[in-house]
């Protein structure tokens, strides 16, 4: 009775119509159908499953170790006892080869399979060719025994700093501490974070994109709220004010650069050739007629790279009868519809952006002005605002799409990242306005006393906020911020809008597929229910542990 007690209710409630669930999925193989599809389950996956479970149990176990080391009660035959394992465990990935088929899994869908010669052209699942898994097979030959090494080395020096001098056991225990918080750490991340989970992929997409969007949510928390208690000096406002003048005087340089002059040649007939990096203002202004005489029609328009093709193009009579082309290069004997000068697209996209910067610095150094706050306090207060007032799928959409787009232009491809990435930033900076107002709200809640008390001590802002109100403000703050990571793990859903393979994408796929009406969806909800009541009971542990009013 005591262990019926100590569950949730909620909890209890699934717990109950869990052998209903778990019937409904043994007895219907269009659950079964749709379970595995929405999860994410690839053919041959159950050959990854033994060497992810070693992986996990190994770091998980040396990690474990570094945090019973590190607790106020000493465990150590339990701490002994977790060391054991994870030895064991490393003596199995070393004897066996049970660890390649996931390693050469993870690999093989790492890669881009139309450009890599990593990879089986055609093979679902995807495979790795022969001398990509010989070379697999040569690192995987000194990765592991590596590990093994630096394992059994920082669990010697943790057993070895603990039976030290006291002197000698500090720096002992804190270089066996350094040295499996590492190793386990990184492999860790690696394995949960980002490894390919054949076996799941899609609800480990939904988990790490909801663990890693409220981290960065979270960061960015922090940093909203360390803007906002920022203070106001006159300096800083000078350097504001010379900033914002900066900026206006680097706008007006790239604005006023040389025109180019462009002519619209030729006939209207036919098509109308359009050169690449020819000013997209131009470009509208001749497909829409928005020039003097121009058609009230649509012109069609057709790009080149050059204008000696577009050139060549009307004159062998295609459907090409006019170009806009480069004043320079229009020929002597073309009549002439239409001339003017534009700014070419580099020089007044960086001096609009540079103009729109300089704007905002000068209304928040007004701003800072007029209240006496930082400027940074201001725009960090309007961030949060405005954020807070934009729906979630818009922020999804704007950020994946047009604003990933204009990064990618700007940066001739460089900046590229996938729309999982996207994806996660997006819901990042939606969450962060609500975990600032979270945090903000922890840290008023500090009483005055206790700041002062702190500089009077001779702390610094920075000590005082790390040792004093920060750590009463998380406990403050638990209970709202386990909140927003369920609800983050929820609107994970939003990024199939993006076509990112999660719970959600999958299920979308598989009901289009199958064109069943209820398995698809009750498989899905269940799942979402199963991992939200999961969150829930994780905050909940974390409120018993940090709830020091009723001990």
């Amino acid at each position: 009775m005591s262990f019926i007690r100590s569950i949730r209710p909620s909890n209890l409630v699934i717990l109950a119509a869990l052998p209903f669930i778990v019937y409904l999925f043994a007895s219907s193989a269009d659950y079964q159908r749709s379970l595995r599809a929405i999860l994410g389950v690839e053919l041959g996956s159950s050959a990854f499953v033994p060497g992810f479970l070693l992986l996990a149990v190994a770091f998980s176990a040396g990690f474990a170790v570094l945090i019973l080391s590190r607790m106020k009660v000493a465990r150590p035959r339990l701490t002994l006892a977790v060391g054991v394992a994870g030895l064991l465990a490393t003596a199995a990935i070393l004897a066996g080869n049970l660890v390649h088929p996931f390693i050469a899994s993870v690999v093989a869908n790492g890669v881009d399979s139309f450009k890599s010669d990593l990879v089986v052209k055609g093979a679902t699942p995807r495979q790795l060719t022969e001398a990509a898994d010989l070379m697999v097979r040569q690192v995987e030959a000194w990765v592991w025994p590596t590990y093994a090494v630096l394992l059994a080395a920082g669990l010697g020096l943790l057993f070895a700093g603990s039976r030290a001098e006291a002197p000698v056991e500090s720096v002992v225990r804190r270089a066996g501490c350094w040295l499996l918080g590492l190793i386990n750490g990184a492999g860790l991340a690696f394995v949960f974070l980002f490894a390919h989970l054949a076996f799941a992929s899609g609800l480990a997409t939904t988990i790490r994109a909801a663990i890693a969007a409220y981290i960065l949510a979270a960061i960015l928390g922090l940093v909203w709220v360390g803007l906002l208690k920022l203070r106001y000096t006159r300096a800083v406002l000078f350097i504001f004010v010379a900033t914002a003048l900066v900026f206006a005087a680097f706008s007006a340089w790239f604005l006023l650069q040389p025109r180019d002059g462009y002519v619209l040649a030729g006939t209207l007939d036919g098509k109308v050739g359009i050169i690449t990096n020819t000013p997209s203002g131009l470009i509208g202004a001749v497909r829409f007629g928005q020039y003097e005489g121009g058609p009230t029609t649509e012109t069609p328009v057709r790009t080149f790279v050059s204008p000696e093709q577009a050139i060549e193009a009307i004159g062998k009579k295609q459907d090409v009868s006019g170009a806009l082309l480069p004043e320079a290069s229009v020929p002597a004997d073309w009549p002439r519809i239409w001339r003017t000068e534009a700014l070419n697209d580099r020089d007044r996209a960086a001096g609009i952006t540079l103009a729109v910067i300089a704007i905002i610095t000068g209304l928040l150094t007004l701003g800072g002005f007029l209240h006496h706050r930082h400027p940074l306090s201001i725009g960090s207060e309007f961030i949060v605002d405005t954020i807070r007032g934009i729906p979630m799928l818009v922020i999804v959409l704007y950020v994946g799409l047009p604003l990933s787009g204009a990064l990618k232009d700007a940066t001739a491809g460089v900046f590229d990242p996938p729309n999982l990435v996207r994806g996660i930033v997006a819901m990042a900076i939606a969450y962060s306005a609500y975990l600032a107002e979270i945090f903000r709200s922890g840290i008023n809640a500090i009483p005055a006393g206790q700041i002062e008390a702190a500089a009077s001590m001779g702390l610094s802002r920075w000590q005082t906020a790390r040792l004093i109100i920060l750590p009463q403000a998380f406990r403050i703050v638990i209970p709202p911020l386990g909140n927003e990571l369920i609800a983050i793990l929820k609107d994970t859903s939003l990024l199939s809008i993006l076509s990112i393979r999660d719970i959600t994408q999958r299920m979308r796929e598989f009901q289009s597929a199958s064109f069943l009406p209820f398995a698809p969806y009750n498989s899905a909800a269940i799942l979402y229910i199963l991992l939200t009541l999961a969150a829930a009971s994780l905050i909940s542990l974390i409120e018993k542990k940090y709830d020091v009013k009723h001990r």
